[in-house]
């Protein structure tokens, strides 16, 4: 589990195929800060751009891990195919502040920016979200993106016209410490992002659910 609290800018510096075929995933290299990964052992969990991985390898005197990702996990997120900077986060420990919110990182879905921009001393930053996703998407709910716990400040529902996908797109107003210190900083439009909707909205669907069934 994690609380989508980024602790680290990481890089992916290597990307290796595990096989010759697109059924086989690929091996990843992370380069991580100074020291971040002193309380790290081999099996943990670190949640790269908000997907959960496990560290299959660990080179701490160039500060480096490795994990293996599935081919089902790189057509299922974004970001984790190639070299650049990535979100870091390692797993919730019992006794951490829980500063954002309860994140599985396991990634719903992914969304497209399709606008950032500086307002004030902030910046705005608007996500198309699938339409699978629309229905867990509420304002000032909780929505983790690359890893990132945000809050939700609109939720616009998009028409569903010939051409048009539908689903939903939500504003997020980011400070500038959370510019400064995540990957978030370099998105723009166009650019993709992983999305995870909040733990509490899956579960009171499947209440619902239930409870329509019995009636």
């Amino acid at each position: 589990m994690f609380t989508g609290i980024i602790t680290g800018l990481g890089r992916i510096v290597a990307v290796h195929s595990l096989g010759s075929s697109s059924d086989h995933g690929k091996r990843l290299t992370i380069e991580t800060p100074a020291g971040y990964l002193d309380d790290v052992g081999l099996g943990d969990s670190i949640a790269l751009n908000g997907a959960c991985m496990t560290a299959t390898a660990l080179d701490t005197a160039n500060n480096r891990f490795s994990i293996d990702i599935s081919a089902e996990s790189l057509a299922k997120t974004s970001g984790l195919a190639e070299t650049g900077v990535i979100n870091l986060e390692k797993a919730l420990r019992a006794h951490d502040r829980l500063g954002g919110h309860i994140v599985s990182g396991h990634v719903d879905g992914i969304g497209t920016v399709t606008h950032f921009a500086e307002v004030g001393e902030s910046w705005e930053l608007r996500i198309r979200a699938p339409r699978e996703l629309s229905k867990y998407l509420a304002y000032k709910g909780s929505i983790t993106v690359n890893g990132a716990s945000l809050t939700v400040n609109r939720v616009t529902d998009l028409a569903d016209d010939a051409g048009d996908a539908g689903g939903s797109e939500i504003s997020i107003n980011l400070i500038p410490h959370t510019v400064q210190n995540t990957a978030l900083g370099q998105l723009k439009t166009g650019s993709q992002v992983n999305l995870e909707i909040d733990l509490i909205a899956r579960y009171v669907e499947r209440m619902l659910q239930n409870t329509t069934t019995q009636a």
